[in-house]
């Protein structure tokens, strides 16, 4: 008898989706050529956790690891055993994992996107340039919360990171962002910030080119004197002119960043949820990726709910809690809402399943692994070693016998 749908997401006689190739995570971060792990996509689906997850794997397969991540929430720091995370890399006591071979080393860091931004200053100035720099009004506006700032600081310190050869893997948790292309376009937009018009007419060395700027600006200058006082244009020149001789390191650096993601030796992980938003903007970041050249590890589906049984169906577990329910025999009212509870459970696999196919068809050549949802946060080393073992494990090693890269086993032909 042919499956239904409730058990395959696949109505009877239909032709069975492509499925997506495996993708083998536990190779990837062993692989003494990667470098560079990349986890992105859009905010809430799980990429800290994910890129803790693999970091602490890799660890614990011999690699010295440090992970980046952009989370300010607290419970990331007490999952590794740290009282805290903060811009410089902490070590993570690993020492109670069933590490094989040699044992590796975890670090872990969180972005301070003021601070990195301060050390570049510090960096790539003389002691009195930087000076003026840091107490500009201007600059510590844009520090803090210019637009493109914190994904363009992410960037600034993998660089850091990557120069300084401490570490022969680096994982990127990316910030969250509206739209998961931010990440990319970072260094672009910072060097499109300092080569664009206003900062250009601010900058010019002639007395023409200032009284031009004045012209020009008068009414802006008056609007803003309005809205944030008459020091702002004052204070972005001052700025300007103390900034000068680094314009040329930003845009040397942001180039290096781009192009340092291109290399071989860099992978990108995009996360996704089984909802449709979340798989549509991964959709939308792989496409992305490919126009760039950007080399794709695949996708992770994180939080689906595989159900614990595939050989009993929906709909016939919602007839066999009916029948149940009518008999009145002792414990019947049990044995019926457990069944209606793996209806659901099943009911909500083939709707996820139905979602990932959808993503397989429209992106066939990207490898895929399903990651099912835990039972609540991960708050200890424990919990990220679970999660590291669903992303890492072998492609057929579940409960089930359910490939990873699927939710539901797929229809037979």
């Amino acid at each position: 008898m042919a499956a239904d749908t409730a058990t395959t997401g696949t109505p009877a006689g239909a032709r069975a989706p492509r499925q997506a190739p495996a993708m083998d995570l536990a190779e990837l971060i062993a692989d003494r050529q990667t470098r560079i792990v990349v986890c992105c996509g859009a905010g809430g689906v799980g990429k800290t956790t994910t890129s803790a997850a693999l970091a602490l794997a890799a660890a614990e397969a011999g690699r010295t690891v440090v992970v980046l991540t952009i989370d300010p929430a607290r419970r990331l720091a007490q999952s590794l055993g740290l009282t805290e995370l903060d811009n410089e890399p902490r070590k993570v006591d690993i020492s109670g994992g069933a590490a094989t071979g040699a044992p590796g080393e975890l670090h872990a860091m969180m972005l301070d996107m003021k601070r990195t931004f301060d050390d570049v200053v510090t960096a790539h100035s003389t002691p009195e340039r930087a000076q003026q720099i840091l107490d500009n009004p201007f600059y510590q506006a844009l520090s803090s919360s210019f637009a493109g700032t914190q994904e363009y600081m992410a960037m600034e310190k993998l660089g850091q990171l990557r120069a300084s050869d401490q570490w022969d893997l680096i994982i990127v948790d990316t910030p969250p962002s509206r739209s998961a292309l931010d990440f990319l376009d970072a260094p672009n937009r910072m060097g499109r910030f300092l080569d664009g018009t206003m900062i250009r007419l601010l900058m010019a060395p002639s007395r023409t080119g200032f009284k031009f700027a004045s012209a020009g600006f008068l009414f802006f200058s008056r609007i803003i004197s309005k809205i944030l006082g008459g020091q702002l244009l004052r204070d972005i020149s001052a700025f300007v002119a103390a900034l000068d001789t680094m314009f040329g390191g930003f845009r040397e650096r942001a180039t290096a960043t781009f192009e340092l993601l291109r290399r071989p030796g860099t992978w990108f992980v995009v996360v996704a949820a089984p909802e449709p938003d979340a798989l549509r903007e991964a959709s939308y970041f792989v496409d992305r990726l490919s126009a760039e050249g950007m080399p794709l590890a695949g996708l992770v589906v994180n939080r689906t709910h595989p159900p614990a049984t595939t050989a009993l169906s929906a709909t016939r577990a919602e007839g066999a809690a009916e029948e149940v329910a009518e008999s009145g025999d002792d414990g019947a009212a049990l044995a019926a809402a457990a069944l209606r509870v793996h209806a659901e459970r099943m009911q909500q696999a083939t709707r996820e399943q139905h979602l990932a196919d959808r993503f397989t068809s429209a992106h066939p050549d990207v490898a895929l692994r399903t990651v099912p949802a835990t039972a609540g946060d991960v708050h200890d080393l424990e919990g990220l070693r679970m999660m590291a073992a669903a992303l890492t494990g072998p492609d057929h090693d579940t409960p089930t016998g359910t490939p990873r890269t699927r939710v539901l086993p797929a229809r037979r032909g």
